[in-house]
């Protein structure tokens, strides 16, 4: 047995002294069964548009398009792979059924053709993605019973099927059965920190990316045994992304934090550093201290949403502040002499030094703060121990090192 397999087995046994972990929405099984027969009854206007614009009812590719889409979703709050494509496949079926329903009417009655009908990309599918959110969201909730609500064209039968379909779909009991039985890591990163994580622009989630924390998720990825979904967020939406279950485990460069730590569990520390600030190389003399960098007339450039600006606003009283949304072209802003000063950590400090010649560290290799990277995740117990075990050990073997030795040399 392989490595990775021995510990992927002992953290599992730790699954059996713990409840499975439900979704903590409050929709009732009422109004769940309300918000199915309510998207099947957007049905006959989706059928009104095909039948107006001649075409067909199925469409393979976007059926698999919207089945994927809506299992993805799914994961966001725990429902079990097979359980709900098994009931967003029987909701599909029950959408052609009643749409078939009234091409035949119409065909036997072509008076009763609505004259109109709202587009179906620009106002139809809109609503009918905002409903299956809901529905996601209440099927989390594991309802014991489930009544749908008649509507035209559905038979009797479907109603059933899929009132037990809902019924039937359940919840992962933690992140990493999870993980295993998706086959997929959502990993959720900025992808405009350096040297952690760096991507080009536009971001997309299969766009090249590069940097420590990256390199560190491929290997997470392959000692699960499985893929990575690249999870495109941001400092000032980090923490509502990973309550949203947008994604598995924070990697960014992400600073352990207490607040963050109220809602949510870190890894251990991979790196330990602390904030310093950059300027000008002309201006190095002139930055000396906090003391010196915080008079009305410095420029204090910052990234929005992080530790940076939660360390701005609770130590500059004096100097003129500028938020500067792209963290990739901040430091430009220095050398073109449009800001001052940017506090940042020191590791990214020493890396943008190294890369432009015009800027220099205001403190040398004194820090204003101490601080720790870790990763960041749901409040999970059984994931938490795995990425743990699993950091630990490429800690251990070097591994680690290795990878911030190969992104933080000149």
């Amino acid at each position: 047995m392989s490595c990775a397999r021995k510990l992927i087995n002992n953290v599992l046994v730790v699954i059996l002294f713990l409840p499975a972990l439900l979704a903590a929405h409050e929709t009732s099984a009422e109004e769940l069964g309300a918000l199915v027969s309510h998207r099947l009854g957007y049905m006959k206007a989706v059928a009104a548009y095909k039948w107006l614009n001649q075409l067909p009812i199925e469409n393979q590719a976007r059926e698999q398009l919207v089945l994927s889409s809506a299992v993805r979703q799914g994961l966001r709050h725990k429902l079990t792979r097979s359980s709900s494509e098994h009931f967003f496949k029987l909701q599909i079926e029950a959408a052609k059924e009643v749409q078939s329903y009234w091409f035949e009417k119409w065909q036997n009655d072509p008076v009763s053709v609505p004259a109109t009908v709202a587009d179906l990309d620009g106002e139809i599918r809109p609503a009918l993605l905002r409903l299956g959110e809901d529905i996601t969201a209440g099927l989390a909730t594991l309802p014991t019973k489930l009544d749908i609500d008649p509507v035209e064209g559905l038979s009797q039968n479907t109603r059933t099927r899929l009132s037990l379909a809902a019924k039937a779909v359940e919840v992962y009991p933690n992140q990493l059965v999870q993980v295993l039985d998706s086959g997929v890591l959502r990993v959720g990163t900025t992808g405009d920190y350096a040297p952690f994580s760096l991507q080009g622009d536009p971001p997309d989630r299969h766009g090249t990316r590069s940097g420590i924390d990256i390199d560190l998720a491929k290997n997470l990825a392959n000692s699960l045994g499985v893929e990575i979904e690249w999870v495109q967020t941001s400092w000032p939406n980090l923490m509502a992304d990973l309550h949203r279950g947008r994604y598995d485990i924070g990697m960014s460069g992400i600073s352990v934090d207490a607040r963050r730590q109220q809602t949510a569990f870190f890894s251990k520390a991979y790196h330990r550093g602390g904030k310093s600030a950059i300027v000008r190389c002309s201006d190095k003399n002139s930055f000396t201290s906090l003391k010196s960098i915080d008079k009305p007339s410095t420029r204090l450039i910052v990234n929005p949403g992080g530790t940076n600006q939660a360390f701005v606003n609770a130590n500059i009283r004096q100097a003129m502040i500028t938020v500067h949304d792209d963290n990739r072209t901040i430091f430009e802003e220095i050398i073109q002499r449009k800001a001052d000063v940017m506090i940042t950590d020191q590791i990214e400090v020493r890396l943008q030094i190294s890369r432009h010649p015009q800027l220099c560290a205001a403190l040398g290799s004194e820090t204003l703060t101490t601080l720790e990277k870790a990763f960041l995740m749901p409040q999970d117990i059984v994931w938490n121990a795995y990425v743990d075990t699993w950091l630990g050990q490429r800690l251990d073997d070097g591994l680690v090192g290795a990878v911030f030795d190969k992104h933080t040399r000149n």
